[in-house]
């Protein structure tokens, strides 16, 4: 008997058989991911996961102790949103157990004015740091003898542990420190609200505009000079240059880059707490966090939840609406080169 098989079969059943052979191939390396990822998984679900669902079970409940506004005692147990209501709508507990609104000076009334100040700095800090991390980026991206000992000699401020910094500043802003005696002034920088703000926003830009530098360099040698080349033999001058070729290749790093600043600006606690102590209108969200810890976790949890909710909600609009996207920009990246 003949075992010959027609061609249209052994043609049909081919393509059958690879396509179970993909299958299989892609199952097993599915299973190969899973293992590898598992044990980062778990580490992160330790790490991360448990004490932000920990905090929020904690800014559920109330703090047990003397209420600062009555003086009476009071007993923990579950709270539900009180302590948001307490911190976000600056209200307290009065006497008779009416609420009422804190009283000035308190924790409970600072929350809006700590809040002002977190984005004050971060606004004013990361604007001038990316103008300063910019123009150095520019700079050390050029062919020069000495370019890497420049590029060393830039990253010392961001290498220097930052409460080593905020103590630097601190004496330099003294009342008989550096600052004083250079320009021949008599400021108490860290008397009044408006030297010690710009004394910790001057702190701020000399310790991280490395760190933006670093990041825009990066970005900048990602560019092909064949471009400029280009640009240059069809006659664009330097700022046609910037404009339609630097800027628009190095957005997706400088975006990043801002990302990084504005999340680390958000959560500023070092410098204000070391420089100022948070005195003098420089109490950071953080520095509020801090100080209400020593007085009740529970409301110091639902403080740091809504911290982290302000945290995300700015991280989210700069991936999702500017473009500070660097896992989506390598995958197009990636697809394009493939096509």
């Amino acid at each position: 008997m003949s075992t010959h098989l027609d061609p249209a079969v052994k043609s049909s059943k081919t393509p059958g058989s690879k396509e179970v052979g993909a299958d299989r191939k892609e199952k097993t390396q599915g299973r190969l991911a899973a293992m590898l990822i598992t044990p980062t998984m778990v580490v992160l679900a330790i790490v991360i996961a448990y004490p932000v669902v920990n905090a929020i079970i904690m800014s559920l409940q109330q703090d047990e102790g003397l209420d600062p506004v009555t003086g009476t005692f009071v007993a923990g147990g579950f709270a539900g949103f009180a302590n948001y209501i307490h911190w976000i709508f600056q209200q307290c507990t009065g006497p008779g157990g009416t609420t009422v609104s804190c009283p000035p000076g308190t924790l409970g009334a600072q929350f809006w004015s700590a809040t002002g100040v977190t984005f004050f700095f971060t606004v004013i800090t990361v604007f001038f740091e990316t103008i300063l991390g910019f123009w150095m980026a520019l700079i050390m991206a050029r062919a020069f003898r000495g370019r890497s000992v420049l590029r060393a000699a830039v990253l010392v401020p961001w290498a220097i542990p930052t409460a080593v910094t905020a103590k630097l500043w601190f004496f330099i802003f003294a009342f008989d420190g550096i600052a004083n005696t250079l320009f021949h002034t008599s400021i108490l920088w860290t008397g009044s609200e408006g030297p010690a703000r710009a004394a910790i926003i001057i702190a701020d830009i000399w310790k991280t505009t490395p760190f933006m530098a670093l990041l825009i360099l990066a970005g900048l040698q990602m560019i092909p000079g064949d471009i400029y080349e280009a640009a240059k033999v069809d006659g664009a001058s330097t700022w046609q240059r910037f404009r339609m070729i630097t800027l628009p290749l190095v957005k997706p790093a400088l975006m990043v880059a801002i990302l990084f600043r504005v999340l680390d600006a958000l959560r500023m606690y070092d410098l204000p707490a070391i420089m100022t102590g948070g005195a003098n209108g420089t109490t950071t969200l953080s520095i509020l966090v801090v100080n209400q810890i020593r007085i009740g976790f529970n409301s110091a949890a639902a403080l740091s939840t809504i911290t982290f909710l302000i945290i995300f909600i700015v991280a989210f609009i700069f991936v999702r609406f500017l473009g500070a996207n660097a896992v989506e920009s390598a995958s197009g990246e990636a697809k394009g080169k493939q096509k």
